[in-house]
C-alpha cells in the first residue's frame, strides 16, 4: 500500500510501449553505484548506515528509517542501481553515444541529504550524478532542475556551498519536507508555489526564476529531478499541473541545453504516485526530449 511501489515503473513502461516510444529509445541496464561515487555526495557514515540496515533486512524483514521511509530485502540493491543509473547515463552522454537520457529508477533521491535518508529516499541519485560529471568527467558547471511537488531539500543540502552546481527547484509551499526552502545562495534558485496553483501560475513563476539564471550560469550539462507528483491527479500533492505543463518545462530546458550544453540532458525520476498520470507525464517528458 506504500505509494512508492514497483508499479510506478510498470506504469511508465506500459505507457511508453503503448505510445510506441520504446521504438525510439536505446535501453541500458543500470549498474550499482560504487562507494567512491556515492561518498562524493554523502558522508561515509551515512552510506555505511544504509548498508548495515540493508544487511539487517535479511534477518528482520522491513526496517523503518522514519515514518515514510523503510528498507526491506532488495531495497539496498535497488538504491544502488538507481544511483548508478545516473552515473552510467552521464558516461554515455559524455562519450557522445547518446545525447539525452531518462533514468526510470526507484527509489527516488532528492530528499536524501548528505547524512540523512528521508522522504522515500536513501541516496541522492541526482547529486551523485552531478558530482560524477564534475569529478570523473571534469565538468565545471552542472545545472539541476527539479520540478517535483516537493522541494529537493537533499540536493540543496549537498550543494549549498558548492557553486559548481546550480540547483533550480520549484515546489508547493508550505509543504513537506519544510527543509532548505529558504537556503541562500546565488546558485540556488528556489521557487515556492501556492497549493492549488494551476499550470499558468507554475509556468509564470518558473520562467521568471529559472531561465535567465540558467543562461547566465551557462551549464555544461543539465540534470533533471523529474518529479510528476505536481500533477492534478496525484494523491500526495496539491498542485494542478497536466501533461502539457511537463512538455513545456522540458522544452524550456531543451532550449537552454541546446544553447549551452551541447543538448546534453540526463533526467532522473523522482515523485509521481498516480499511476496513469505518471505514465502519461513521463511519456510527454520523454517525447519532448526526443523531439526538441
Amino acid at each position: 500500500m506504500h505509494p512508492e511501489t514497483p508499479m510506478r515503473l510498470q506504469a511508465i513502461d506500459a505507457e511508453l510501449q503503448s505510445q510506441g516510444l520504446m521504438l525510439d529509445l536505446i535501453q541500458f541496464e543500470s549498474e550499482p553505484a560504487s562507494l567512491e561515487q556515492i561518498t562524493r555526495a554523502h558522508s561515509y557514515e551515512h552510506v555505511r548506515k544504509i548498508e548495515e540496515i540493508g544487511r539487517n533486512t535479511a534477518i528482520g524483514g522491513r526496517i523503518p528509517i522514519d515514518n515514510d521511509t523503510s528498507m526491506e530485502p532488495g531495497s539496498l540493491r535497488a538504491a544502488l542501481l538507481a544511483t548508478g543509473a545516473g552515473c552510467l547515463a552521464i558516461d554515455h552522454v559524455m562519450a557522445g553515444s547518446i545525447r539525452r537520457a531518462f533514468c526510470a529508477t526507484r527509489p527516488p533521491g532528492h530528499h536524501a541529504e548528505k547524512s540523512l535518508a528521508m522522504g522515500f529516499c536513501l541516496f541522492n541519485n541526482v547529486a551523485v550524478a552531478a558530482l560524477h560529471a564534475i569529478e570523473h568527467h571534469g565538468l565545471r558547471r552542472v545545472a539541476i532542475v527539479d520540478f517535483d511537488v516537493h522541494n529537493g531539500n537533499g540536493t540543496v543540502d549537498i550543494f549549498k556551498n558548492d557553486e559548481r552546481v546550480m540547483v533550480c527547484s520549484s515546489f508547493q509551499h508550505p509543504f513537506y519536507p519544510n527543509r532548505h526552502f529558504d537556503t541562500l545562495g546565488d546558485h540556488l534558485i528556489l521557487t515556492p508555489i501556492n497549493a492549488g496553483s494551476k499550470g499558468h501560475e507554475f509556468r509564470q513563476k518558473v520562467e521568471r526564476d529559472f531561465f535567465l539564471a540558467l543562461d547566465r550560469f551557462s551549464p555544461e550539462l543539465f540534470l533533471i529531478s523529474a518529479g510528476f507528483d505536481a500533477h492534478t491527479e496525484d494523491p500526495l500533492g496539491g498542485l494542478n499541473l497536466i501533461e502539457d505543463d511537463y512538455r513545456w518545462i522540458t522544452s524550456m530546458i531543451n532550449d537552454v541545453a541546446n544553447r549551452h550544453s551541447q543538448s546534453r540532458i540526463v533526467s532522473m525520476l523522482e515523485g509521481g504516485y498516480h499511476l496513469d498520470a505518471l505514465g502519461r507525464s513521463v511519456s510527454a517528458h520523454i517525447e519532448t526530449m526526443l523531439n526538441d
